[in-house]
């Protein structure tokens, strides 16, 4: 049926028209404050324009970028999904902003285990936040001994596989086993609840197991990627006051063996605060123990029970810091804590990716990024899911790895990088046709925004054009998934992000906090409290006031740029920090991106602006290419490309061409980097992050140009 809300607001005629089946009381009251919604940012926008105010242009982001196609889930998985239509999502949404404490009450005495029940659900001091403060619970209970409880015991919990070809496989009674061991062996070494430790290393099975060890006993873990400098282990290991490093004698990447315990020892010559550093035997490398200090981790746990009771903590006992680079300045220890993020963690891993009891769930992250806290370790272990681990590169020996470990372990559900899909695409289309992806039901994005082409690869080439896509937005900082279709009951478009998640309220503001109109950009913020929220910047609570919550009073400053579409749907549009502002009009470096990635010949694109005495910002955009010959005849070609898909007004002004780009580790493009290159700037910054520094050097040159 259709139901039509009409009415004028300050000289603006607005009808919202909602087609769907029948109307229950929560899908009126979500559709009415939808309603309400929009009538209010109409009358603001009027109200602003009536009375003066500088023109739209200069205050909100331009929307040059019209993405009209629209993909439904099938009949088949929407019959079989746990939230099976939009008026499910919208009764469910509906339910959990009427009443945000109510709703996050029940999902956390329904999906966690508590040692001692909570009475208080939500402290809001703003901006510090304290979740089911008197409940006391242990997320690595939650993962481990709820799951055997349940009867999941013999249940596969993990696959791994080795960047060699070796191979292990988990239950949950093994993963139980290991890390009770573990934990008592932190015991051995004095660690205590509130104690941290630092791990850095490979992408193997031992890695989640120290992470659920020191959660067994209230130790705060802090993982750093296994491939940063030993500067950036000592100065995360400094700022985090760590007591306990934990290493291996090495990793695989690329068929080279990383020396990780070489790094370490470097870093810990700077590092006083620890005093142990445990080493797990991956490569059979040699390397130097030092005496009283190191400990191999078979030795640590030859004679230990492998009985640990998790402790019961606080559900706002710290469980861990993670790391996470700003534009500027130093690392900042992003806090999470027990109670709150092992909930969200949880219940965002089922709504998102549908999961079920057969799943295999492969996500390929890294666990020193949140991604792989939230959706290898705590979301996927406490909802009982079987999953794969790999530990290697997603080229070796061959570019059909990561399609060779879907054939193999039959993977159901894919959660990967944009940055590794476009990567895919540049390697070619036969690296995936030698195999068998039929498996696959379920596909997700994660990281940065995904161009609408590098979508369509993905959803027809991998998906086979029958699986949804689960675009997803949010942070190291918000601990879980803000936004991402629900694929059973979101129709989803190719670059959106499509809808906020249950309890999440997202809001769009100029530079003068007023709410943007429909399809204009503004600055992406949130406003009510969620549980999987951060707790604050480690030791810096200064920083962490004045980051988040100090430009826009009573609401959570993401940093990023977003645009709600006239369906209501979000697209997020870069950093605040990657806007172009050319000719007084501010331009999103996505859309800009997008319409380069469009080209036949581009594999991957990025724009920044640079200093132009003409028009204040001109635009610089950096190329990589699939194929073709990189030379003025290709920059005029897309120099019209951009023209033609998008406008004028974002036809680049420079175009570089490069063999790859400046990322982190992590697969994000450090934009920041190459606006200083555009800038002719020899200082660029904090690179501790950065993947391979020989890309600067290449970039500065002329002799790819």
């Amino acid at each position: 049926m259709s139901v039509p809300y009409s009415g004028n607001f300050s000289g603006y005629t607005a009808t919202l028209l909602i087609v769907s089946g029948p109307l229950t009381a929560s899908v009126i009251t979500y559709r009415s404050s939808l309603f309400e919604y929009f009538a209010k940012h109409m009358t603001d926008n009027a109200a602003s324009k009536s009375s003066g105010t500088p023109n739209q242009a200069n205050v909100s982001i331009s929307h040059v970028m019209n993405e009209t196609r629209l993909f439904h889930p099938t009949d088949d998985f929407r019959s079989k999904a746990h939230v099976g239509s939009i008026d499910a999502y919208e009764s469910l949404y509906a339910e959990s902003i009427s009443d945000t404490e109510a709703f996050w009450a029940r999902q956390a005495n329904e999906h966690l285990h508590w040692f001692k029940p909570f009475t208080k659900t939500l402290t809001w001091d703003e901006p510090f936040a304290k979740w089911f403060e008197d409940g006391t619970t242990n997320a690595s209970y939650n993962c481990l001994d709820a799951n055997i409880e349940a009867g999941l015991g013999e249940k596969v919990a993990i696959h791994f596989e080795g960047e060699p070809g070796d191979t292990r496989t988990l239950t949950y009674r093994d993963l139980h086993r290991e890390v009770c061991r573990f934990a008592n062996g932190l015991k051995k070494l004095g660690i205590v609840a509130g104690d941290v430790v630092s791990i850095y290393m490979p992408m193997i099975p031992e890695l989640p197991i120290a992470m659920l060890a020191c959660a067994r006993i209230g130790a705060v873990h802090s993982v750093i990627f296994g491939g940063f400098s030993a500067e950036a282990i000592a100065d995360r290991n400094h700022d985090a006051q760590a007591k306990l490093q934990i290493t291996t004698d090495g990793g695989y990447r690329r068929g080279k063996v990383l020396k990780l315990k070489e790094t370490v020892d470097e870093a810990l010559e700077k590092c006083p605060t620890v005093k142990h550093c445990v080493v797990f035997r991956r490569t059979g490398s040699e390397v130097a123990m030092k005496p009283e200090r190191d400990v191999w981790w078979h030795d640590l746990i030859a004679d230990v029970s492998d009985d640990c009771p998790a402790a019961e903590l606080p559900a706002e006992s710290p469980l861990f810091i993670l790391y996470t680079s700003g534009s500027t300045g130093k690392p900042k220890g992003i806090l999470h804590t027990t109670a709150g993020y092992n909930l969200y963690a949880k219940r965002t891993f089922q709504w998102v990716f549908d999961h079920k009891a057969d799943d295999i769930f492969w996500c390929t992250a890294d666990c020193g990024w949140i991604t792989g806290h939230s959706y290898v370790v705590y979301g996927p272990m406490s909802a009982g899911a079987t999953q794969i681990i790999y530990e290697g590169a997603p080229n070796w020996p061959a570019e059909n790895r990561f399609w060779d470990i879907v054939e193999k372990y039959k993977v159901t559900a894919l959660y990967t990088a944009p940055t590794a899909i476009r990567a895919f695409i540049k390697w070619g289309d036969h690296h995936v046709d030698q195999h068998d992806l039929s498996s696959l039901r379920l596909l997700g994005s994660v990281g940065e925004g995904i161009n609408p082409e590098a979508w369509m690869w993905y959803h027809h080439k991998i998906g086979n054009a029958n699986c949804p896509i689960v675009d997803t937005w949010w942070q190291t900082e918000t601990g879980g998934i803000m936004m991402s279709p629900l694929p059973g009951a979101i129709a989803t478009k190719p670059g959106s992000c499509t809808k906020p998640l249950p309890g999440i309220v997202p809001r769009i503001l100029d530079d003068s906090i007023d709410h943007v109109g429909v399809d204009e950009g503004g600055m992406l913020c949130i406003e009510k409290p969620w549980p999987g929220m951060l707790r604050g910047i480690w030791r810096d609570e200064k920083r962490f006031k004045e980051q988040y919550w100090s430009k826009v009073p009573g609401m959570y400053l993401t940093g990023d740029n977003a645009r709600c579409d006239s369906d209501g749907y979000f697209w997020i549009m870069g950093r605040i920090d990657d806007v172009i502002n050319v000719s007084g009009h501010r331009l999103s470096t996505i859309e800009v991106e997008s319409a380069l990635v469009s080209h036949p010949a581009v594999a991957e694109a990025a724009a920044v602006g640079r200093p132009d005495s003409l028009k204040g910002q001109a635009i610089a955009v950096f190329v990589t290419l699939k194929d073709g010959v990189a030379g003025e005849s290709l920059r005029d070609e897309l120099r019209k490309h951009v023209r033609k898909e998008i406008g004028a007004l974002a036809q680049p002004d420079d175009i570089r061409f490069t063999s790859s780009l400046p990322k982190t580790r992590s697969g994000k493009i450090m934009r920041r980097l190459l606006r200083d290159i555009a800038a002719g700037k020899e200082n660029v910054g904090d690179t501790t992050t950065l993947e391979d520094y020989s890309i600067l050097a290449k970039l500065r040159s002329d002799d790819e140009s």
